[in-house]
């Protein structure tokens, strides 16, 4: 399996490190791919250089889109291409998968509106059936509310992908 974590400046750190930390050690192909430089830099002013450069990937070339939250998804959300690639993907039955603020860019393009989904606290207007969980899977998308729900997002990603074993083996290897 390989996912695409698209990346801009203001991306949610805890989120964007720990997810592509969990999915790599769970044996998955994770590019971090910016979408407009080499490098990025989070919210917390940590600097990541990114595997790839957007002009530079085929998104069709993915099994599943990897979205992280922070101030930097305002841009993201933006981004025509990435909007529907996000919609080939739902039509696909392609993994879909955002935490925190980023999971208002799959509830603007209409993905959430018949499926329970949990966002980013302040945000639940966004969503026709909130849930106050930190974790959510609904079919193909999975959706997580914030930093702190990181780790629980990241295995329930391996666990769709790669199975219950395999994410209780990680779980268990990292005392999550």
């Amino acid at each position: 399996m390989k996912l695409v974590v698209p990346v801009v400046n203001g991306f949610e750190d805890i989120e964007l490190i720990t997810v592509v930390d969990v999915l790599r050690r769970a044996g998955l192909q994770v590019d971090i791919v910016g979408l407009n430089a080499s490098m990025a830099e989070g919210k917390s002013k940590i600097k990541i250089m990114v595997d790839k450069k957007f002009q530079d990937v085929s998104m069709r070339d993915y099994d599943g889109i990897v979205l992280v939250g922070g101030p930097g998804y305002v841009k993201l959300e933006k981004m025509a291409i990435l909007n529907d690639y996000i919609k080939a993907f739902a039509a696909q039955g392609k993994l879909l998968a955002a935490i925190g603020e980023a999971v208002a860019i799959f509830a603007k393009n209409g993905l959430l509106d018949n499926r329970k989904a949990v966002i980013a606290p302040g945000m639940e207007k966004l969503l026709a059936y909130p849930r106050d969980q930190p974790v959510i899977v609904d079919q193909n998308i999975i959706t997580s509310q914030a930093p702190g729900t990181a780790m629980q997002f990241a295995l329930a990603i391996v666990k769709k992908l790669k199975g219950d074993q395999a994410a209780l083996q990680l779980k268990k290897e990292l005392v999550a």
